[in-house]
């Protein structure tokens, strides 16, 4: 997560007028929007969900010096001593790195903490649990590529997120349609090139050009479609294919594409 400074927040409707409204924030290095479909919350109502955002990129930020992520790794901090919310994190990341046999590992170079493959989309889904707490119904947030959804963009009409081809960028291989709440994950090569690790060897893995898994919330999503990422190809097909409630797509380095449930996604 590097630097950022908080967008700007135009008003664009007075308080008492409910969504739906669009909103786009910088934050954690990557853009956070959120659409807000009617009935919904107005930005007056957006703004501690906005606010938290920073605060948490302030806490976990790799790039920030006087984070206490960066403090820790600096031996300035004691994880014992740090914020309760950190404190929960890490405890969750530990649990995860358990679940998936040490494939989703917040230090996966074996030295350096760096817990951000959990906390994006841990904090999109509190955004989106914020949200619905202030009275949406319907809403999506969409944390660079991860997304949340609930409800419906409209009576007549589901939800759709689009699997972009990691080799063609602009051409979309699948489509998940629903209803929400429903959420999805995509972790590859594609945004930041050979960036995952297999904690077990140290090296890149590269066998997957992406891995995208749908499921009820954006944390199991995030977690599994991170750890097959790092898995490779058979292992990872075996691994997702034994748990339940989980939506996949798996596109391999030379561009097979691979879906199980067979028809849990659309071309």
């Amino acid at each position: 997560m590097s630097p950022s400074s908080p967008a700007d927040i135009h008003v664009t409707a007075p308080r008492s007028a409910p969504g739906p409204l669009r909103h786009v924030e910088q934050c954690m290095g990557t853009a956070f929007s959120f659409h807000l479909a009617a009935p919904g919350v107005t930005r007056h109502d957006l703004q501690p969900v906005l606010s938290w955002l920073h605060d948490m990129d302030a806490l976990f930020s790799t790039y920030r010096p006087e984070s206490q992520i960066s403090r820790i790794n600096a031996g300035q901090l004691c994880e014992a001593d740090a914020d309760d919310v950190v404190r929960h994190v890490l405890a969750a990341c530990e649990q995860h790195r358990a679940d998936t046999d040490g494939y989703f590992d917040a230090r996966a170079d074996g030295y350096q903490l760096d817990p951000s493959g959990y906390v994006k989309g841990w904090a999109i889904q509190t955004a989106s649990d914020m949200l619905t707490a202030a009275g949406s119904a319907n809403h999506c947030v969409n944390g660079g590529g991860d997304v949340v959804c609930v409800g419906r963009p409209a009576p007549d009409r589901p939800w759709r997120i689009g699997v972009a081809d990691p080799h063609h960028r602009d051409t979309i291989v699948r489509t998940v349609s629903a209803a929400g709440p429903i959420a999805v994950a995509t972790s590859g090569l594609a945004e930041r090139g050979a960036h995952i690790l297999d904690p077990h060897t140290g090296r890149p893995a590269v066998e997957l050009a992406s891995v995208t898994v749908a499921a009820r919330d954006l944390v199991t999503a995030d977690v599994c479609a991170t750890a097959a990422a790092a898995m490779g190809a058979e292992r990872a097909q075996a691994w997702l294919r034994g748990r339940q409630g989980l939506l996949c797509t798996l596109i391999t380095a030379d561009g097979v594409v691979i879906d199980f449930p067979a028809r849990a996604v659309s071309p």
